[in-house]
């Protein structure tokens, strides 16, 4: 963050930025103007395209507007007679059978009571309606009521009803119910608007549709505003919105009262359709002439800056990162057809990048000879070790006597560790740092081999986790190690004698700065007070030299000393990280060097 953040400071200061900058104040004004004049035409145009679409939206419901309306009068008018004859069923349902006979528009009339039995009706018979959803919606709120059924109660065929509760004073009686036929209500839609790209339906204050312009209601929800239910949108009468529909695609739409408080109609439309393709269109050329006028200024003052100075800068700046980063192989060349003070910087840096190659390619010869010396250092100390160790060895083939034998052979182990640090300091790719695991488990193997004969029934496990040290550390950790591990094969025993001996060596990092080396072995029925004398003191001379204490535990059949140490300088490399070069203007994406 914080380099992208030097990146974004380093670009505001460039040349080019800051001539940029002052061309788009020049030009703002001009570009302001015209963008303001034409958002505010398109602002007028966008007003004109929403009353063209409510308009739109009405016409299409304007004949079923008329049939709910008549249906709604019919339905006051039946109330009179219906209340003179309601005590003889007969002479109610011939008046609304005459009904519906004399109207086309009509499939059923009738009277249905609060108990939900209906015995005036144009369809012979009592029927009882108590649990269609129409009447159960009217107990609930008894008044006018425009709702749909798909199959209908007394017909078997689809219709829209329409509701008029019927009172005597203040007397609720039940209600009078008139129904049209759906393809009637559909057939009063404008011809031409049930397409893909204008869809008009109807619905009443409950959320329930109407009616459709097209057979089915099965897509119905496609063109409908994702997230939002049909009681929703009652608070945008005669208004228009733009929102996502079901299907994902962006519509406009329009919402106008039908029948005002009951029915409302719901236009549908693409942007095309709606005319908001042309208000977006406008409003984006609303910037083409500012800006085209703005990218023509920068594009003849860059040009200019740019075959003057800054490709002369950058292929300076690309010789700079390629000398920085390593780039050895020769001085870099001077830019010959550069303006005479950017040519006079890169000759000033073609002899400053000389004079360096020379002198490192000088100090490189002597880090490389010094490297070459150090290491024969140790190759040459590693022999004489060695040697010493194989003297002692034959002192002790000439030896009878066993306690000498013994101090001799620990004096034998202990510099055999040390031929052994040495002998990893010169193989090692850096000097400045031994691998301690590695150093440990050379140890381990070398005094197996020479102390533990094949068949002796010992069990040696080693978990040594990756750890580099320094050699002022390395040296007395192994050499710890050593007289740890040489006490640990000499008292390793078991009680149960059909249980072999074991002895066992870690090291781990413990935290970021401390490492710790544990040296356990199973101890038998001997007791190991005999065992202290000079390792001991080695040992606690050597965790003293390492900053650490080691620590004895005894039990359970074992005896465990566990060393906990500070690492210093502690750094692990990785033969395929390259170190990383930071330059004082860093890389960008896209630019060569």
């Amino acid at each position: 963050m914080l380099r992208r953040l030097l990146d974004k400071l380093e670009f505001t200061k460039g040349l080019g930025f800051r001539l940029g900058g002052l061309l788009s104040v020049a030009i703002l004004p001009i570009g302001l103007i015209s963008v303001i004049q034409t958002l505010h035409l398109s602002r007028e145009y966008e007003r004109s395209s929403e009353i063209a679409l409510l308009g739109r939206t009405a016409t299409a419901a304007a004949g079923e507007r008329a049939l709910l309306q008549s249906a709604l009068g019919t339905a006051d008018a039946l109330g009179p007679a219906v209340l003179e004859t309601m005590d003889r069923p007969q002479a109610c349902s011939d008046i609304m059978r005459g009904l519906v006979q004399r109207t086309v528009n009509f499939v059923y009339a009738g009277f249905t009571r609060l108990d939900g039995v209906t015995e005036c009706s144009s369809v012979r018979g009592v029927h009882d309606l108590s649990g269609e959803t129409s009447f159960q919606q009217f107990s609930e709120s008894p008044g006018t009521l425009v709702t749909t059924s798909y199959d209908g109660p007394v017909t078997g065929k689809p219709v829209v009803v329409v509701i008029q509760p019927l009172y005597r004073g203040v007397e609720l009686l039940g209600f009078i119910a008139v129904s049209m036929s759906h393809d009637l209500l559909r057939s009063t839609h404008v011809s031409g608007l049930g397409t893909d790209d204008a869809r008009i339906l109807t619905f009443n204050n409950q959320g329930e549709v109407i009616s459709s312009d097209r057979e089915g209601n099965g897509d119905i929800a496609q063109v409908l505003p994702r997230g939002k239910s049909l009681p929703s949108l009652l608070s945008r009468s005669e208004t228009t919105f733009r929102d996502i529909s079901n299907s994902g695609e962006r519509r406009v739409f329009s919402v106008v009262p039908v029948v005002p408080g009951l029915v409302y109609a719901l236009g549908s439309w693409n942007r095309s359709e709606s005319g908001i393709t042309g208000i977006d269109i406008t409003r984006r050329t609303a910037l083409i002439l500012p800006l085209i006028l703005w990218a023509a200024s920068l594009a003849v003052a860059y040009f200019a800056v740019y075959r003057l100075v800054l490709r002369h800068i950058r292929e300076l700046r690309g010789q700079m990162r390629r000398f920085a980063i390593g780039d050895r192989s020769a001085p870099p060349p001077v830019l010959a057809d550069a303006p005479a003070e950017i040519e006079d910087m890169s000759q000033t840096f073609h002899n400053m990048a000389r004079i360096l190659i020379r002198d490192e390619e000088a100090m490189e010869a002597a880090v490389n000879e010094k490297t070459v010396l150090l290491k024969e250092v140790h190759h040459r100390v590693k022999n004489n070790l060695q040697l010493i160790a194989s003297i002692i060895n034959m002192q002790i083939r000439v030896i009878d006597h066993d306690d000498a034998k013994r101090v001799l052979r620990s004096v034998q182990d202990r510099v055999a560790s040390l031929a052994t640090i040495y002998r990893n300091l010169y193989q090692a790719e850096h000097l400045d740092s031994v691998q301690a695991d590695r150093l440990i488990r050379d140890i381990i193997n070398q005094m197996t081999n020479a102390s533990v004969g094949p068949g002796a029934g010992l069990r040696i496990d080693t978990r040594l986790e990756p750890l580099e040290l320094m050699p002022d550390q390395a040296v007395p950790l192994s050499l710890l190690a050593t007289e740890a591990f040489t006490n640990a094969l000499k008292y390793s025993g078991v009680s149960d004698p059909d249980v072999e001996p074991w002895v066992r060596v870690s090291l781990r990092m413990d935290g970021p700065r401390h490492a710790v080396l544990e040296v356990e072995n199973s101890i038998g029925g001997s007791s190991l007070a005999e065992g202290t004398g000079l390792g001991s003191q080695l040992i606690e001379a050597f965790a003293t030299q390492l900053e650490g204490e080691a620590e004895l535990e005894t039990g359970d059949g074992r005896f465990l000393l566990r060393l906990r140490f500070r690492v210093e300088n502690l750094h692990k490399r990785d033969g395929a990280e390259m170190p990383q070069v930071v330059l004082t203007s860093a890389a960008r994406p896209g630019s060569r060097h």
